[in-house]
């Protein structure tokens, strides 16, 4: 399938198997997984759950570079092929109900969690009884999620900071949260093999570009440059098929994977994975189309109000 399961962070706080179980399904299923920096379970042990996948290891840019550069060593001698460089995180975003609840890693046992949990007793017994949830890069962080990310990640890394990693990383480079078609070129003459068009789930910057509309432009700029890949927005197989109708060669899924971890660990990941490839094939089949090559912006409409955005095909 064109589609792989996105970096997310804190994944064993939605399930004890967390990234694990992530990486086991996406073995599976024959796709890549993506480890964020923000991981619950080392790069070491993620490969070794899944040593037949692909495995590929997303990087946050710290204040700290050598500090980042260790953690690429170790991607490096991991086996991971693929380092996803994340450029739309200079500060934490404003997430307000991360803030009023005071989000930490691990969670923290106050009497409205205790209070929230009484309903779920299969997810508190679980939290009480497994390993505790902790940051696989960074255990000793006291403070708050949104404290952390201010803290650690550096605003002032630029594309000269982009050419040092390449001239270090020996594998593919792939910079993910490019939102402008100048970007997206500067990106491909530093020597990235991939972008990912991505606004962090409108998580970040709130009125950002929406990665579908900003795709059709910066396809008809790059052409093939390099691989242009998808991010945000993916909930279902037919947000997958437009996005390669209008020329990306590739997307990924965070959210939903989340929700198939929350509701069953492994199971429920290739649970979500299963629906999405039902979709794909459904949908595929009302368009009339026998394989992924013969989709063609002829199969995607946007809607008129969107028309400023890029050149629409076949018309508004």
């Amino acid at each position: 399938m064109p589609v792989g399961i996105a970096p997310t962070g804190f994944a064993r706080m939605m399930h004890t198997e967390g990234e694990i179980a992530g990486a086991r399904a996406a073995e599976k299923f024959g796709i890549p997984f993506s480890l964020s920096t923000l991981g619950t379970t080392t790069i070491e042990d993620v490969v070794a759950a899944s040593p037949g996948g692909t495995n590929w290891f997303q990087l946050y840019m710290w204040k700290d570079r050598d500090a980042s550069m260790e953690l690429v060593r170790r991607a490096q001698e991991s086996g991971v092929k693929n380092l996803m460089l994340t450029v739309d995180v200079p500060v934490a975003g404003a997430r307000l109900r991360d803030v009023r609840n005071g989000l930490t890693v691990p969670p923290r046992l106050t009497a409205k969690t205790l209070i929230d949990a009484i309903p779920r007793p299969e997810w508190w017994i679980n939290f009480l009884t497994t390993p505790a949830i902790s940051f696989a890069t960074m255990k000793n962080w006291k403070g708050t999620v949104a404290e952390l990310l201010d803290f650690m990640f550096d605003p002032t890394m630029t594309f000269e900071d982009l050419k040092w990693i390449r001239e270090q990383w020996k594998g593919e480079l792939t910079v993910k949260g490019i939102q402008t078609v100048e970007d997206a070129k500067k990106a491909a003459q530093c020597g990235a093999d991939a972008i990912i068009l991505s606004n962090h789930g409108g998580r970040q910057l709130d009125r950002a570009p929406v990665p579908l509309h900003l795709l059709i432009d910066v396809k008809k700029e790059l052409k093939d440059d390099l691989e242009i890949h998808l991010d945000t927005g993916i909930m279902h197989g037919a947000d997958i098929l437009a996005a390669i109708a209008l020329g990306a060669d590739f997307t990924y899924v965070g959210r939903a994977y989340l929700y198939g971890l929350m509701a069953g660990g492994q199971e429920g990941v290739e649970r979500a994975l299963t629906i999405l490839r039902t979709e794909m094939v459904r949908n595929m089949k009302l368009l009339g189309v026998n394989s992924l090559e013969e989709l063609e912006p002829k199969h995607v409409r946007l809607l008129p109000a969107h028309a400023g955005l890029g050149t629409l095909p076949g018309g508004n």
